[in-house]
Protein backbone atom coordinates (compact mmCIF):
# COMPACT_ATOMS: atom_id res chain seq x y z
CA UNK A 1 0.00 0.00 0.00
CA UNK A 2 2.93 2.70 1.25
CA UNK A 3 4.94 1.23 -1.96
CA UNK A 4 1.97 2.99 -4.68
CA UNK A 5 1.86 6.57 -2.77
CA UNK A 6 3.99 8.27 -5.88
CA UNK A 7 1.91 6.60 -8.37
CA UNK A 8 -1.59 7.62 -6.67
CA UNK A 9 0.01 11.43 -6.68
CA UNK A 10 0.49 11.44 -10.18
CA UNK A 11 -3.12 10.05 -10.93
CA UNK A 12 -4.61 12.78 -8.74
CA UNK A 13 -1.97 15.79 -10.28
CA UNK A 14 -2.87 14.95 -13.90
CA UNK A 15 -6.63 14.64 -13.19
CA UNK A 16 -5.95 18.38 -11.55
CA UNK A 17 -4.04 19.64 -14.35
CA UNK A 18 -6.92 18.80 -16.55
CA UNK A 19 -9.65 20.60 -14.43
CA UNK A 20 -8.98 24.44 -16.15
CA UNK A 21 -9.80 23.01 -19.01
CA UNK A 22 -12.54 21.55 -17.51
CA UNK A 23 -14.06 23.80 -15.67
CA UNK A 24 -15.51 26.16 -18.78
CA UNK A 25 -16.62 23.40 -20.90
CA UNK A 26 -20.42 23.55 -21.16
CA UNK A 27 -23.15 20.84 -22.82
CA UNK A 28 -26.07 21.15 -24.59
CA UNK A 29 -28.57 18.87 -26.18
CA UNK A 30 -26.92 18.57 -29.33
CA UNK A 31 -23.64 17.32 -27.91
CA UNK A 32 -24.45 15.80 -24.61
CA UNK A 33 -21.94 12.99 -25.57
CA UNK A 34 -19.18 14.98 -27.45
CA UNK A 35 -16.28 14.30 -24.87
CA UNK A 36 -13.00 16.45 -25.68
CA UNK A 37 -10.17 14.44 -25.29
CA UNK A 38 -9.26 16.05 -21.55
CA UNK A 39 -12.73 14.93 -20.52
CA UNK A 40 -12.16 11.74 -21.94
CA UNK A 41 -9.02 11.27 -19.96
CA UNK A 42 -10.70 12.23 -16.63
CA UNK A 43 -13.22 9.59 -17.91
CA UNK A 44 -10.97 6.80 -18.00
CA UNK A 45 -9.02 7.48 -14.70
CA UNK A 46 -12.65 6.61 -13.15
CA UNK A 47 -13.07 3.54 -14.65
CA UNK A 48 -13.26 0.83 -11.85
CA UNK A 49 -10.47 -1.04 -14.15
CA UNK A 50 -8.32 1.72 -13.46
CA UNK A 51 -7.76 -0.11 -10.17
CA UNK A 52 -5.54 -2.58 -11.02
CA UNK A 53 -4.21 -4.95 -8.59
CA UNK A 54 -4.42 -4.59 -4.86
CA UNK A 55 -1.71 -2.87 -3.38
CA UNK A 56 0.46 -5.20 -0.31
CA UNK A 57 0.05 -4.33 2.92
CA UNK A 58 3.84 -4.79 3.60
CA UNK A 59 2.93 -4.26 7.96
CA UNK A 60 0.88 -7.82 7.08
CA UNK A 61 2.46 -10.77 6.59
CA UNK A 62 -0.48 -12.36 6.19
CA UNK A 63 -2.29 -10.23 3.91
CA UNK A 64 -2.90 -12.22 0.92
CA UNK A 65 -3.35 -15.90 2.82
CA UNK A 66 -6.47 -17.19 2.10
CA UNK A 67 -6.13 -19.45 5.33
CA UNK A 68 -6.04 -15.59 7.44
CA UNK A 69 -8.84 -14.08 5.43
CA UNK A 70 -11.09 -17.36 6.55
CA UNK A 71 -10.10 -16.80 10.27
CA UNK A 72 -10.55 -13.10 9.81
CA UNK A 73 -13.88 -13.41 8.28
CA UNK A 74 -14.96 -15.33 11.59
CA UNK A 75 -13.56 -13.13 13.81
CA UNK A 76 -15.52 -10.67 11.71
CA UNK A 77 -18.95 -12.11 12.71
CA UNK A 78 -17.93 -12.98 16.47
CA UNK A 79 -19.95 -11.37 18.93
CA UNK A 80 -18.28 -13.47 21.84
CA UNK A 81 -15.07 -10.82 21.35
CA UNK A 82 -17.25 -7.98 22.88
CA UNK A 83 -17.80 -7.44 26.49
CA UNK A 84 -21.72 -7.99 26.21
CA UNK A 85 -21.42 -10.92 23.90
CA UNK A 86 -23.85 -9.06 21.67
CA UNK A 87 -21.48 -6.72 19.05
CA UNK A 88 -19.64 -7.99 16.41
CA UNK A 89 -17.41 -5.93 13.44
CA UNK A 90 -20.63 -6.94 11.07
CA UNK A 91 -23.06 -5.35 13.68
CA UNK A 92 -21.82 -1.63 11.76
CA UNK A 93 -20.22 -3.15 9.20
CA UNK A 94 -23.50 -5.03 7.42
CA UNK A 95 -22.68 -7.43 4.38
CA UNK A 96 -26.39 -6.23 3.00
CA UNK A 97 -25.91 -2.60 3.52
CA UNK A 98 -22.50 -1.70 1.77
CA UNK A 99 -20.78 -2.89 5.15
CA UNK A 100 -21.97 -0.24 6.79
CA UNK A 101 -25.31 0.16 9.11
CA UNK A 102 -26.98 3.25 7.30
CA UNK A 103 -27.09 5.26 10.92
CA UNK A 104 -26.00 8.73 11.55
CA UNK A 105 -23.48 7.60 14.04
CA UNK A 106 -22.42 4.17 14.66
CA UNK A 107 -24.02 2.07 17.32
CA UNK A 108 -22.31 -0.80 19.33
CA UNK A 109 -22.62 -0.88 23.13
CA UNK A 110 -23.84 2.68 22.80
CA UNK A 111 -24.05 5.44 20.09
CA UNK A 112 -20.48 6.52 18.51
CA UNK A 113 -19.54 10.06 17.42
CA UNK A 114 -19.55 9.25 13.75
CA UNK A 115 -20.88 7.51 10.81
CA UNK A 116 -19.76 4.10 9.87
CA UNK A 117 -17.79 3.77 6.72
CA UNK A 118 -18.15 1.22 3.91
CA UNK A 119 -15.28 -1.53 3.77
CA UNK A 120 -15.29 -1.91 -0.37
CA UNK A 121 -11.45 -1.86 -1.56
CA UNK A 122 -10.54 0.40 1.97
CA UNK A 123 -7.34 -1.42 1.49
CA UNK A 124 -6.36 1.03 -0.81
CA UNK A 125 -6.68 3.80 1.73
CA UNK A 126 -3.41 4.95 3.06
CA UNK A 127 -5.72 5.92 6.09
CA UNK A 128 -8.23 5.06 7.82
CA UNK A 129 -11.53 6.00 9.85
CA UNK A 130 -12.91 9.62 9.10
CA UNK A 131 -9.82 11.30 10.71
CA UNK A 132 -7.31 8.98 9.57
CA UNK A 133 -5.88 8.01 12.97
CA UNK A 134 -4.89 4.63 11.71
CA UNK A 135 -2.51 3.90 8.77
CA UNK A 136 -3.71 0.35 8.12
CA UNK A 137 -6.62 -1.93 8.07
CA UNK A 138 -5.16 -4.63 10.35
CA UNK A 139 -4.54 -1.64 12.49
CA UNK A 140 -8.06 -0.05 11.95
CA UNK A 141 -9.65 -3.59 12.82
CA UNK A 142 -8.53 -3.13 16.40
CA UNK A 143 -9.83 0.37 17.45
CA UNK A 144 -13.04 -0.32 17.62
CA UNK A 145 -12.39 -3.83 20.11
CA UNK A 146 -11.53 -1.86 22.76
CA UNK A 147 -13.61 1.16 22.07
CA UNK A 148 -16.35 1.54 25.33
CA UNK A 149 -18.94 2.65 22.58
CA UNK A 150 -18.40 -0.32 20.28
CA UNK A 151 -17.06 -3.74 21.11
CA UNK A 152 -16.06 -2.74 25.05
CA UNK A 153 -13.92 -5.64 25.64
CA UNK A 154 -9.97 -5.57 26.56
CA UNK A 155 -6.74 -7.09 25.15
CA UNK A 156 -6.65 -10.20 27.80
CA UNK A 157 -9.85 -11.13 27.72
CA UNK A 158 -9.73 -10.78 23.70
CA UNK A 159 -6.44 -12.89 24.03
CA UNK A 160 -8.40 -15.50 25.80
CA UNK A 161 -11.86 -15.57 23.54
CA UNK A 162 -9.56 -16.15 20.58
CA UNK A 163 -7.74 -19.22 21.87
CA UNK A 164 -10.78 -20.46 23.08
CA UNK A 165 -12.74 -20.61 19.98
CA UNK A 166 -10.29 -20.02 17.64
CA UNK A 167 -6.99 -21.45 18.22
CA UNK A 168 -6.52 -24.26 15.67
CA UNK A 169 -6.92 -21.55 12.85
CA UNK A 170 -5.07 -19.20 14.35
CA UNK A 171 -1.99 -21.34 14.55
CA UNK A 172 -2.51 -22.59 11.43
CA UNK A 173 -1.91 -18.56 10.29
CA UNK A 174 0.37 -17.68 13.01
CA UNK A 175 2.21 -20.77 14.66
CA UNK A 176 1.51 -21.57 18.18
CA UNK A 177 -0.29 -19.61 20.67
CA UNK A 178 1.74 -18.27 23.25
CA UNK A 179 0.65 -19.43 26.99
CA UNK A 180 -2.18 -17.45 28.49
CA UNK A 181 -1.92 -19.07 32.26
CA UNK A 182 -1.83 -16.36 35.06
CA UNK A 183 -3.02 -13.80 33.11
CA UNK A 184 -5.92 -11.52 34.83
CA UNK A 185 -9.25 -12.26 33.27
CA UNK A 186 -9.88 -8.30 32.29
CA UNK A 187 -6.40 -6.16 31.30
CA UNK A 188 -5.65 -3.60 29.21
CA UNK A 189 -4.26 0.01 28.84
CA UNK A 190 -7.06 1.42 27.07
CA UNK A 191 -9.88 -0.30 29.57
CA UNK A 192 -11.25 0.55 33.38
CA UNK A 193 -9.04 2.02 36.00
CA UNK A 194 -8.98 -0.99 37.07
CA UNK A 195 -8.34 -2.70 34.00
CA UNK A 196 -5.37 -0.65 32.89
CA UNK A 197 -3.84 -1.25 36.91
CA UNK A 198 -4.11 -5.22 35.74
CA UNK A 199 -2.04 -4.75 32.86
CA UNK A 200 0.44 -2.75 34.58
CA UNK A 201 0.98 -5.80 36.94
CA UNK A 202 1.65 -8.33 34.28
CA UNK A 203 5.18 -8.20 33.16
CA UNK A 204 6.93 -7.15 29.87
CA UNK A 205 6.94 -10.48 28.39
CA UNK A 206 2.97 -11.27 28.89
CA UNK A 207 2.25 -8.02 27.72
CA UNK A 208 3.52 -7.96 24.45
CA UNK A 209 2.27 -11.58 23.89
CA UNK A 210 -1.06 -10.43 24.55
CA UNK A 211 0.12 -7.81 21.85
CA UNK A 212 1.41 -9.77 19.50
CA UNK A 213 -1.94 -12.04 19.36
CA UNK A 214 -3.92 -8.69 19.46
CA UNK A 215 -2.00 -7.38 16.40
CA UNK A 216 -2.51 -10.71 14.51
CA UNK A 217 -6.28 -10.59 15.33
CA UNK A 218 -5.86 -7.06 13.52
CA UNK A 219 -4.00 -8.83 10.74
CA UNK A 220 -6.51 -11.94 10.28
CA UNK A 221 -9.54 -9.43 10.09
CA UNK A 222 -7.55 -7.31 7.43
CA UNK A 223 -7.21 -10.15 5.28
CA UNK A 224 -10.92 -10.71 4.83
CA UNK A 225 -11.69 -6.98 4.18
CA UNK A 226 -9.16 -6.84 1.45
CA UNK A 227 -11.55 -9.40 -0.29
CA UNK A 228 -14.15 -7.03 -0.03
CA UNK A 229 -14.36 -4.67 -3.83
CA UNK A 230 -16.68 -2.07 -5.40
CA UNK A 231 -18.83 -3.62 -8.00
CA UNK A 232 -19.23 -1.78 -11.64
CA UNK A 233 -21.38 0.60 -12.17
CA UNK A 234 -23.70 1.63 -14.89
CA UNK A 235 -21.21 4.40 -15.07
CA UNK A 236 -18.31 2.33 -15.66
CA UNK A 237 -20.22 1.04 -18.53
CA UNK A 238 -20.78 4.32 -20.23
CA UNK A 239 -17.18 5.25 -19.29
CA UNK A 240 -15.89 1.87 -21.42
CA UNK A 241 -18.04 2.75 -24.22
CA UNK A 242 -17.21 6.26 -24.71
CA UNK A 243 -13.52 4.56 -24.69
CA UNK A 244 -14.52 2.34 -27.44
CA UNK A 245 -16.74 4.51 -29.32
CA UNK A 246 -20.19 2.49 -28.66
CA UNK A 247 -22.92 4.62 -29.35
CA UNK A 248 -25.28 2.04 -29.00
CA UNK A 249 -24.01 1.88 -25.60
CA UNK A 250 -23.70 4.81 -24.87
CA UNK A 251 -27.53 4.98 -23.99
CA UNK A 252 -26.59 2.47 -20.73
CA UNK A 253 -26.69 6.52 -19.15
CA UNK A 254 -30.00 8.73 -19.42
CA UNK A 255 -29.23 12.63 -20.88
CA UNK A 256 -29.55 14.00 -16.98
CA UNK A 257 -27.25 11.29 -15.87
CA UNK A 258 -24.78 12.07 -18.81
CA UNK A 259 -25.08 16.03 -17.78
CA UNK A 260 -24.90 15.26 -14.47
CA UNK A 261 -21.59 13.20 -15.12
CA UNK A 262 -20.36 16.45 -17.20
CA UNK A 263 -20.83 18.72 -14.32
CA UNK A 264 -19.40 16.95 -11.69
CA UNK A 265 -15.78 16.33 -13.68
CA UNK A 266 -16.17 20.09 -15.09
CA UNK A 267 -17.97 23.04 -13.84
CA UNK A 268 -19.22 21.23 -10.41
CA UNK A 269 -15.59 20.57 -9.83
CA UNK A 270 -16.32 17.67 -7.94
CA UNK A 271 -13.64 15.86 -9.23
CA UNK A 272 -11.54 17.72 -7.41
CA UNK A 273 -11.55 15.87 -4.54
CA UNK A 274 -13.81 12.91 -6.26
CA UNK A 275 -10.96 11.39 -8.10
CA UNK A 276 -9.77 8.53 -9.66
CA UNK A 277 -11.68 4.61 -9.71
CA UNK A 278 -13.16 5.06 -6.28
CA UNK A 279 -13.92 9.21 -6.68
CA UNK A 280 -11.71 9.79 -3.27
CA UNK A 281 -8.79 11.22 -3.09
CA UNK A 282 -7.78 10.16 0.15
CA UNK A 283 -6.79 13.32 1.72
CA UNK A 284 -8.69 15.45 3.94
CA UNK A 285 -10.90 18.21 3.26
CA UNK A 286 -12.92 21.21 5.62
CA UNK A 287 -15.73 21.54 3.67
CA UNK A 288 -17.91 23.46 6.24
CA UNK A 289 -20.35 21.28 7.42
CA UNK A 290 -21.55 21.45 10.68
CA UNK A 291 -21.12 19.77 13.74
CA UNK A 292 -23.69 17.22 14.94
CA UNK A 293 -24.07 18.37 18.45
CA UNK A 294 -23.97 22.38 18.20
CA UNK A 295 -21.43 24.15 20.63
CA UNK A 296 -19.09 20.76 20.00
CA UNK A 297 -17.31 20.76 16.92
CA UNK A 298 -15.35 17.74 15.58
CA UNK A 299 -11.32 18.87 15.14
CA UNK A 300 -11.25 16.01 13.02
CA UNK A 301 -7.67 15.04 11.31
CA UNK A 302 -6.09 17.61 13.55
CA UNK A 303 -6.71 15.91 16.57
CA UNK A 304 -5.66 12.19 14.86
CA UNK A 305 -2.10 13.41 13.33
CA UNK A 306 -0.64 12.55 17.28
CA UNK A 307 -2.51 9.62 17.49
CA UNK A 308 -1.55 7.84 14.39
CA UNK A 309 2.42 8.75 15.18
CA UNK A 310 1.89 7.17 18.87
CA UNK A 311 0.16 4.52 17.98
CA UNK A 312 1.93 1.31 19.10
CA UNK A 313 0.54 -0.89 16.02
CA UNK A 314 1.01 1.72 13.68
CA UNK A 315 3.12 1.00 10.21
CA UNK A 316 6.72 1.92 12.39
CA UNK A 317 5.83 -0.24 15.59
CA UNK A 318 7.29 -3.57 16.47
CA UNK A 319 4.47 -5.30 15.65
CA UNK A 320 4.52 -3.77 12.06
CA UNK A 321 5.91 -6.41 9.67
CA UNK A 322 6.87 -3.60 7.14
CA UNK A 323 10.74 -2.44 7.81
CA UNK A 324 10.99 2.18 8.15
CA UNK A 325 11.23 2.54 4.17
CA UNK A 326 7.65 1.11 3.60
CA UNK A 327 6.52 3.74 6.04
CA UNK A 328 6.51 6.84 4.10
CA UNK A 329 3.33 8.34 4.57
CA UNK A 330 3.55 7.88 8.35
CA UNK A 331 7.63 9.18 8.61
CA UNK A 332 6.47 12.09 6.33
CA UNK A 333 3.06 12.83 8.29
CA UNK A 334 2.91 16.43 9.44
CA UNK A 335 0.42 18.74 11.01
CA UNK A 336 -1.12 21.98 9.31
CA UNK A 337 -3.45 24.79 9.85
CA UNK A 338 -5.47 23.32 7.10
CA UNK A 339 -6.50 19.87 8.97
CA UNK A 340 -8.72 21.55 11.73
CA UNK A 341 -12.13 20.57 10.99
CA UNK A 342 -10.86 18.19 7.57
CA UNK A 343 -12.45 14.84 7.37
CA UNK A 344 -11.66 12.11 4.84
CA UNK A 345 -13.17 12.29 0.99
CA UNK A 346 -15.41 9.62 1.12
CA UNK A 347 -15.58 7.09 -2.21
CA UNK A 348 -18.83 7.95 -4.28
CA UNK A 349 -18.98 3.82 -5.37
CA UNK A 350 -22.85 3.19 -4.18
CA UNK A 351 -22.99 6.44 -2.43
CA UNK A 352 -26.78 6.82 -3.05
CA UNK A 353 -27.49 3.28 -0.77
CA UNK A 354 -26.22 4.18 1.94
CA UNK A 355 -27.59 7.68 3.56
CA UNK A 356 -27.19 9.83 5.58
CA UNK A 357 -23.80 11.74 4.74
CA UNK A 358 -20.78 13.28 6.19
CA UNK A 359 -18.67 12.35 8.98
CA UNK A 360 -21.97 12.20 11.43
CA UNK A 361 -24.51 12.09 9.01
CA UNK A 362 -25.70 15.62 9.31
CA UNK A 363 -26.79 15.60 5.72
CA UNK A 364 -30.08 13.05 5.04
CA UNK A 365 -29.96 13.36 1.48
CA UNK A 366 -27.53 13.44 -1.65
CA UNK A 367 -29.97 16.64 -3.20
CA UNK A 368 -29.06 18.27 1.22
CA UNK A 369 -25.34 17.27 0.24
CA UNK A 370 -25.19 19.56 -3.12
CA UNK A 371 -27.63 22.35 -1.33
CA UNK A 372 -24.52 22.68 1.33
CA UNK A 373 -21.79 22.58 -1.21
CA UNK A 374 -23.86 25.56 -3.42
CA UNK A 375 -24.47 27.68 0.05
CA UNK A 376 -20.73 27.00 1.26
CA UNK A 377 -21.79 27.95 4.80
CA UNK A 378 -18.60 28.82 6.81
CA UNK A 379 -16.47 26.28 9.17
CA UNK A 380 -17.83 26.06 12.93
CA UNK A 381 -14.27 25.04 13.49
CA UNK A 382 -11.06 25.60 11.21
CA UNK A 383 -11.53 27.24 7.99
CA UNK A 384 -13.84 25.68 4.81
CA UNK A 385 -12.09 25.00 1.61
CA UNK A 386 -15.58 26.60 -0.18
CA UNK A 387 -16.62 30.04 -1.15
CA UNK A 388 -20.01 30.96 -1.54
CA UNK A 389 -21.15 31.48 -4.98
CA UNK A 390 -20.28 34.71 -6.85
CA UNK A 391 -17.57 35.42 -4.42
CA UNK A 392 -14.00 35.16 -5.27
CA UNK A 393 -11.38 33.94 -2.73
CA UNK A 394 -8.22 32.77 -2.78
CA UNK A 395 -7.73 29.17 -2.12
CA UNK A 396 -11.16 28.92 -1.61
CA UNK A 397 -13.36 27.03 -4.43
CA UNK A 398 -17.08 27.86 -5.27
CA UNK A 399 -19.44 25.34 -6.49
CA UNK A 400 -22.28 27.65 -9.24
CA UNK A 401 -24.40 25.36 -9.90
CA UNK A 402 -28.22 26.34 -10.48
CA UNK A 403 -31.15 23.76 -8.87
CA UNK A 404 -31.51 21.93 -12.30
CA UNK A 405 -27.95 21.52 -12.67
CA UNK A 406 -27.62 20.16 -8.99
CA UNK A 407 -30.42 17.56 -9.81
CA UNK A 408 -28.56 16.37 -12.90
CA UNK A 409 -25.41 15.78 -10.58
CA UNK A 410 -27.76 13.76 -7.91
CA UNK A 411 -28.87 11.94 -11.33
CA UNK A 412 -25.33 10.92 -11.81
CA UNK A 413 -24.25 10.05 -7.88
CA UNK A 414 -27.40 7.65 -8.42
CA UNK A 415 -25.68 5.89 -11.36
CA UNK A 416 -22.90 5.03 -9.30
CA UNK A 417 -24.37 2.32 -7.53
CA UNK A 418 -23.74 -1.68 -9.04
CA UNK A 419 -26.68 -3.90 -9.69
CA UNK A 420 -27.34 -5.93 -6.53
CA UNK A 421 -26.47 -9.36 -7.53
CA UNK A 422 -22.65 -7.41 -8.12
CA UNK A 423 -22.77 -5.59 -4.25
CA UNK A 424 -20.03 -5.27 -1.95
CA UNK A 425 -18.43 -8.87 -1.28
CA UNK A 426 -15.86 -11.51 -1.74
CA UNK A 427 -14.88 -12.05 -5.30
CA UNK A 428 -17.36 -9.87 -6.87
CA UNK A 429 -14.79 -8.18 -9.51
Amino acid sequence: MKALMPGRRRTMLAVAALLPALAGFGWSRERDDAWSAAERAVLASMHLDRLGALPPDLGNAVAERPEAAALGRALFFDTRLSRNGQVACASCHEPARQFQDGRPVGRGLADGARRTMPLADAARSPWLFWDGRKDSLWSQALGPLEDDAEHGSNRTRIAQQLHAHHRQRYEQVFGAFPPLAGLPADAGPLGSPAQREAWARMSDAQRDAVNRVFANLGKAIAAYERTLRAAPSRVDRYVRAVETGDAAARQILTPDEVRGLRLFIGKGRCVTCHAGPLLTDQHFHNTGVPPRTPGRPDPGRAAAVARVQADEFNCLGRYSDADATACGELSFIAQSPGLLGAFKTPGLRNVALRPPYMHAGQLATLEDVLAHYRQAPAAVLGSSELAPAGRVQAGRQAVRLDDEEARQVVAFLRALSGPADEGVGAGAR
